[in-house]
């Protein structure tokens, strides 16, 4: 039988990116990436620091704009896209998981992952608990689904943050030294689970590490140097 090909999800063609510093400094972050990653694919984005490859993920992310080059996240080109059509596709096509969890202290673990799909706004108050209660059972915490940040581990705490950029379902999960806070034992373990779930849901993973053991786990590692792909 023939092989089935596999489509890119994301493709960036001439991607130019500066940051301004004053009137006449700037960084030139980006500096005409040329990148496609197919769907289903285990990615990780690797570079020194100051290479470019946050700057890259964040383009990838829809969270900053690109001064010239297209970019097409899942069959849309976004490149000058509306901000409120920026803000549907995040929502709905992306996940995101940080270095810092970003998970808001006040609330629990349950109320942080239902925060995520508020923001999807798409389901009512009972399906909302039902997908978040789901996502944290999919990460192994559904018994501390009641539990505030402070009450858990580091590893915990980014499992909830997984938790949450699963919950809506998007295709692609964006993931910025999602073990950068924890210790070898933990980092290992977090690795494994998103490795689990790239290979059970078929979603896309694009992960930034400066750890080659992590690079070591994914399909593919895309270097990048001085805002190019190497």
């Amino acid at each position: 039988m023939p092989k089935t090909t596999k489509k890119p999800i994301i493709s960036t063609k001439d991607v130019h990116k500066k940051y301004h510093l004053g009137r006449n400094n700037f960084v030139h972050a980006l500096r005409g990436v040329d990148l496609e990653i197919n769907e289903g694919e285990f990615v990780a984005l690797m570079g020194p620091s100051g290479s470019g490859k946050s700057t890259l993920l964040h383009v990838l992310g829809c969270l900053d704009g690109v001064d010239s080059g297209t970019v097409n996240i899942n069959g849309y080109n976004v490149t000058n896209m509306s901000g409120s059509r920026l803000t549907k596709i995040r929502a709905t096509q992306l996940g995101f998981v940080f270095q810092g969890f970003n998970l808001v202290p006040i609330l629990t673990a349950l109320e942080n992952v239902i925060l995520a799909v508020e923001y999807a706004g798409k389901v009512g108050r009972r399906e909302k608990v039902k997908l978040s209660r789901e996502a944290l059972e999919r990460v192994g915490l559904a018994d501390r689904a009641r539990h505030r940040p402070s009450e858990l581990s580091g590893g915990e705490q980014q499992r909830v943050a997984i938790a949450r950029s699963l919950v809506n379902n998007p295709r692609i999960i964006l993931a910025d030294e999602p073990t950068g806070n924890l210790d070898s034992k933990t980092s290992d373990e977090i690795i494994s689970m998103m490795r689990e779930l790239n290979k059970t849901t078929g979603q896309t993973f694009i992960i930034v590490t400066h750890d080659t053991d992590v690079g070591k786990r994914c399909d593919r590692i895309i270097h990048i140097k001085d805002g190019m792909v190497i």
